[in-house]
């Protein structure tokens, strides 16, 4: 399920707002989520994450990595076409 614009920023809105703790528990949540096994949780979280806290354009600038490229990284899995 594709989020909407809407519900990111009120991610990013409450993130801002809250104190450090809140952003740790997101963090910890999704890393919970990833160990548990539920993949497409974790990643939701992690995008979460990263748009409430450095950005995507900030968070490609320090690992070189492309923004596309980490945002199909952290975005919802593909079915190929098999």
């Amino acid at each position: 399920m594709a989020l909407t614009r809407d519900f990111r920023e009120t991610v990013q809105a409450r993130v801002e707002s809250a104190t450090p703790p809140s952003e740790k528990g997101l963090l910890s949540e999704a890393i919970e989520s990833l160990l548990s096994g539920e993949v497409t949780l974790g990643k939701e979280l992690l995008r979460d994450y990263i748009n409430a806290t450095v950005g995507f354009p900030k968070l490609a600038a320090h690992t070189k990595i492309h923004v596309k490229t980490l945002h199909q990284m952290f975005g919802p899995e593909r079915e190929s076409n098999r």
